[in-house]
């Protein structure tokens, strides 16, 4: 692009120009459209998904202990045995017969068997639905997650992409300064000194357009791993850009609805509460259990005496049971249940703490942001008079080549630091409110608003 089309781009415009002039017309990916897809194809999100599915099985897994319980055995056997039989003959004699005999026996029990009093299903039950909801929680928490991670992604396949095209530009505003460099020490009207000058800076822009593009192809690969489809054109950045101040504004408020909203501290208090609960499971070993126990049985069975017997018994009964000793097993794992108890709230303890450092340096960054947004809009603006000024008195004789360079070098980091710093804003935005428990699909929908389409 020549460097007299580029200094007179507003600078918000300068990016939108980048995507025209990169990838044309193609259709881009708006940051909902690539929410969309990340729902779809995003491994960790899927893997998430899973895991949730068989952690809500924990209530099923608890109420199993308090309901009926129907099995049927079978028994069929076999026996075998000689039979030896004396008679006397017609002399008086005595004769041993003996033959093979093979009793077969069948035995069928249908049994039924319903807890009336058992203190560690109960208490396994209650842990069901303590455990399923730490797993709700916990997929809640990694679906914010998602957002976060996809517009991270997301802004650093823009922040590449803008750091190629400024690298671009750099390299051809030094491409035609070097001509017209030597065209002029060509009439005599250059130094040597400028043409050296600028092949320097013009071999070291070369080297910054070939890091910048690996830096764009790593960054759209890692968007790509997440929508799991190709991406070639993103949203660009409105310019009409405007930071909003953050609500509510005091610290405080953010740090109740942290400790309150957390996905992170709501998980870990339902494993607080699981582990609590194993404690109960475990003591509840030394209770006895009370049990509703009705069978039918029936048999057909033989014997040397009767061959053949069929017989049907049905029995109802309550059956107590006292535990009294298992070997230490009780005591072992309740002390064990204990300790994992007081390791969870420990756990929590030092868990909010992290949270709480999180949300404060997220409040802070999305201050700072919101200043430094306006500090460099002005440095842009000023960067960019700069150049012209200095053009102009390079044509008057005041300034030199070098002067220019710097000129340029500092206009380019400025729109570079701008773009960087409104990307921050944005994610200080969303993970402030990960963090404070209150991020929602409307969080990411304000967000999307700050794009626009690069038709």
């Amino acid at each position: 692009m020549p460097l007299r089309l580029f200094k007179k781009l507003p600078p918000s415009s300068v990016f939108t120009l980048a995507f025209l002039w990169q990838v044309g017309g193609i259709q881009a990916m708006g940051l909902l459209d690539a929410y969309e897809a990340a729902l779809r194809n995003d491994p960790t999100f899927r893997a998430a998904t899973h895991e949730n599915e068989a952690g809500q099985q924990a209530i099923a897994l608890g109420r199993a202990g308090l309901l009926p319980t129907l099995s049927v055995t079978h028994l069929q056997g076999m026996s075998r045995g000689t039979q030896k039989i004396d008679e006397l003959d017609q002399f008086n004699r005595t004769i041993t017969n003996k033959s093979d005999l093979d009793f077969n026996s069948q035995v069928t029990t249908l049994t039924l068997r319903q807890p009336l009093l058992n203190m560690e299903a109960a208490a396994g039950y209650d842990q069901g639905f303590a455990r399923a909801n730490s797993s709700q929680a916990k997929f809640l928490g990694q679906s914010y997650e998602l957002v976060v991670r996809l517009v991270e992604a997301y802004v650093r396949t823009l922040l590449a992409q803008d750091r190629l095209f400024l690298a671009n530009a750099q390299h051809k505003a030094l491409e035609e300064l070097k001509q017209v460099n030597e065209h002029m020490l060509k009439r005599g009207e250059g130094t040597q000194t400028d043409v050296l000058e600028t092949l320097s800076r013009h071999a070291l822009s070369q080297a910054q357009v070939i890091e910048a593009q690996d830096e764009l192809d790593v960054a759209r690969l890692a968007l790509e791993k997440i929508v799991g489809q190709q991406v070639m054109q993103l949203d660009s950045l409105s310019g009409s850009f405007k930071a909003q101040p953050i609500h509510p504004p005091d610290f405080e408020s953010w740090r109740e609805m942290a400790l309150e909203r957390n996905a992170e501290l709501v998980t870990q208090r339902h494993i607080v509460t699981s582990s609590q609960l194993e404690v109960k499971k475990s003591r509840a070993g030394h209770t006895p259990r009370v049990d509703l126990v009705a069978s039918l049985n029936k048999q057909n069975s033989a014997s040397f005496i009767v061959p053949n017997r069929d017989a049907t018994f049905a029995s109802v009964g309550v059956e107590v049971s006292f535990p009294l000793y298992a070997g230490g097993r009780v005591v072992a794992t309740t002390n064990q249940a204990q300790a994992n108890h007081a390791r969870a709230q420990a756990d929590l303890d030092a868990m909010s703490d992290r949270v709480l450092v999180e949300l404060r340096r997220q409040y802070q960054l999305l201050q700072s942001s919101i200043k430094r947004i306006e500090s460099l809009e002005l440095a842009v603006d000023s960067a960019l008079l700069l150049v012209q000024a200095t053009e102009k008195s390079i044509q008057g004789g005041i300034r030199i080549n070098l002067d220019l360079l710097n000129a340029q070098s500092q206009l380019f980091s400025a729109q570079v630091d701008l773009a960087e710093a409104r990307y921050s804003y944005l994610l200080a935005y969303l993970r402030l409110r990960l963090a404070a428990g209150t991020l929602a699909l409307e969080d990411l929908e304000k967000v999307a608003s700050y794009f626009v389409a690069a038709n």
